[in-house]
């Protein structure tokens, strides 16, 4: 066998796979040959793969989330810096292990309960039929970025956690001990006596020298450094530009119409009950009895069936067509016994609402509005064309702007976030304007970008303002008050602390604050629960009291400007009967704590288990962004060329 082997590896084949080996190595890395991973996957946790598309659809969904609470712009680059790519890749890695190892234990809900969640999102049934609508669920998955694999995947695990949760919230009460803990912590009482530093007296700071300044400014340079700003020229193209009165064709107004009446219209709809019937005589008792009163609910039950409800609906809600058609024929209160394509059913009316087909003259504003919009969109497109075919010819965006009859304007000095100088929004610019303008060169000009709803742009930069500190004359008189408010509380510090020692060695706490001529201020019975009331102590006293021992003095900021010299005089538990309710009180707060802390640690121990992979490189591949070995390369040579 050995000999076989030798004379193979010497064979042309042996060459060729050798040589196929070593190009995969080059491409993917040796590691990776074996038991790496091939495909755009950023997260694999056993059976579960999370692929780039899914990562760059929760990525962009998390930014768009934090554009909106902080009000501005934030570009993927931006939010990659802040770690937001390697903070969701472990999130989802977590989420998925936690998933794999509920599925692995047996925690898997059933397609029947699967159906039932999906029947509680009306967005995916038809708003005419009231029917659940295939092509209605695809299209709305796919305008999120999902597909119905995904999506469902999605929402298995979430009724899988949410079970797991309630089983594991159910069963579970703390011992008293840990509310008695808790109870202790929070009703501890303490008694502080403290006295202010007044500013007066200590010795005031002179007006600051220029070096001082230059010097405090390098200090704070993180703080104080202009960012970078940049003036914009943009042409736009909306339909406001050409709408006006644009004249409507009345013979499109009958086309559009006759095209549309029959959603424009509403159908009949009907209320009633329909219940199956094995055979013609039950289905005759069954009519019987509704035929008398009788609750159809209950009479289907008596026959081991259930009744079946439609509520204002359609006749094409009727699952069965033929019970559908036969009901819909049927007057007001009337009862009838239908044989259906799916069996016999007795089908009683209880509501009619009859449907309304709309004229031409009710909907005629609404269609040539829709006209309008339609005519508009056409004229800016034509716009934006002429526009792309002046630029084809050699016209810059000035240029073709105005062969092309559309005004521009100039926005800015504006930074990547859409702030002016003064730190106001910039009004006129959107997100994707930003981030296109912040993608180009000083003098870069943009392609013609679709901004949505008919309306289209391009973006000139005029001028980049790179980062930089504010010259000194602009900021001076600010930085001047902020140099000598800290030279101040220096001075305060250091004379604090001066008193503050002397206590420690003995000096009581009204003879230290006669000396410094203060008065000493006694705050008693100060608990947790009450200290957030206290208006005597600033949150910076009341850390540290809760923070130290008893005797132990301290150094903290006042309620007002100042300083202040505090000692705890005093530490007192909670009494036994107030100690006891509140035991009680707390225990489900406890439970709960208990329950959030056993949740962490079993998704903490679902990624273990599981074994769960990251891939932090595709990760950013599927954002558009460097690996992390390159990116981390470009830093010192992109600070290089703007030192130059």
């Amino acid at each position: 066998m050995l000999s076989a082997t030798r004379q193979f590896a010497k064979s042309w084949v042996a060459a060729v796979l050798i040589g196929l080996l070593v190009v995969s190595f080059a491409i993917f890395g040796v590691n990776d040959a074996f038991k790496g991973n091939f495909t755009n996957d950023v997260v694999k946790a056993g059976s579960r793969h999370v692929s780039g598309q899914d990562f760059r659809r929760e990525f962009d969904n998390f930014r768009k989330g934090a554009e909106e609470q902080t009000k501005r712009p934030i570009s993927i680059e931006e939010a990659a810096q802040a770690g937001l790519d390697v903070r969701l890749m472990d999130e989802i890695a977590t989420r998925e292990s936690f998933g794999e190892m509920l599925r692995k234990i047996g925690v898997h809900p059933s397609d029947q309960l699967m159906e039932s969640e999906l029947r509680k999102i009306p967005a995916f049934f038809n708003p005419v039929s009231g029917a659940f609508d295939k092509t209605l669920y695809q299209q709305r998955l796919g305008e999120n970025g999902l597909n119905p694999a995904r999506f469902e995947t999605l929402l298995r695990d979430q009724i899988a956690e949410s079970h797991t949760a309630a089983a594991m919230v159910n069963g579970l009460r703390v011992p008293r001990a840990y509310g008695a803990l808790s109870a202790i912590y929070e009703l501890e009482a303490r008694d502080v006596g403290y006295f202010m530093i007044d500013p007066r007296s200590v010795t005031q700071p002179a007006q600051p020298t220029d070096a001082q300044l230059e010097a405090f400014m390098k200090e704070n340079a993180d703080r104080m450094t202009l960012p970078e700003f940049r003036v914009l020229t943009v042409v736009a193209f909306t339909p406001a530009q050409v709408s006006g009165d644009l004249p409507i064709d009345p013979a499109e107004v009958q086309k559009r119409f006759e095209f549309r009446k029959d959603t424009l219209s509403r159908p009949e709809t009907r209320t009633l009950v329909q219940i199956p019937a094995k055979d013609a005589a039950a289905a005759q008792a069954i009519a019987d009895r509704l035929a008398k009163g009788e609750d159809p609910a209950a009479v289907a039950k008596s026959t081991g069936v259930e009744a079946i409800n439609y509520a204002d609906r359609p006749q094409s809600a009727v699952a069965d067509k033929r019970v559908g058609a036969g009901a819909f024929a049927l007057k007001e209160g009337q009862i009838s016994t239908i044989q259906g394509d799916l069996g016999m059913a007795v089908v009683k009316v209880v509501k009619i609402t009859p449907g309304q087909a709309v004229t031409l003259d009710q909907v005629r504003p609404q269609i040539e509005a829709e006209l309008r919009k339609d005519a508009a969109a056409e004229k800016v497109y034509a716009l934006s064309q002429a526009y792309e075919d002046a630029r084809a010819d050699g016209a810059n965006l000035i240029e073709a702007a105005k062969k092309a009859g559309v005004p521009t304007f100039t926005l800015g000095p504006v930074t990547q976030q859409g702030q002016g100088q003064q730190g106001q929004p910039v009004p006129g610019l959107t997100p994707k304007m930003l981030e296109l303008a912040y993608s180009l060169p000083a003098g870069g000009e943009s392609e013609v970008q679709d901004a949505g709803e008919g309306n289209y742009f391009a973006v000139r930069v005029e001028r980049v303002i790179p980062k930089a500190l504010p010259p000194l004359a602009e900021v001076k008189p600010q930085l001047s008050r902020f140099w000598m408010m800290r030279e101040l509380v220096k001075r305060m510090q250091t004379r604090a602390d001066e008193l503050a020692a002397r206590v420690r060695k003995g000096e009581s706490l009204e003879a230290v604050a006669a000396s410094a001529g203060a008065k000493v201020v006694h705050v008693a019975n100060l608990d947790r629960q009450n200290a957030a009331q206290s208006t005597a102590l600033s949150r910076d006293a009341l850390g540290k009291a809760f923070s130290v021992k008893q005797g132990d003095v301290f150094t903290a900021e006042g309620t007002q400007f100042g300083l202040i010299v505090g000692k705890l005089e005093a530490v007192r538990p909670p009494s036994g009967p107030t100690l006891a309710r509140i035991t009680e009180d707390v225990r489900p707060q406890v439970t709960m704590a208990l329950f959030r802390d056993l949740g962490a640690a079993a998704r903490k121990a679902a990624r273990t288990e599981v074994k769960a992979q990251v891939y932090p490189d595709k990760a950013r591949a599927a954002l558009g962004l460097p690996p992390i070995e390159k990116a981390k390369a470009a830093e010192p040579a992109a600070k290089t060329e703007k030192a130059k």
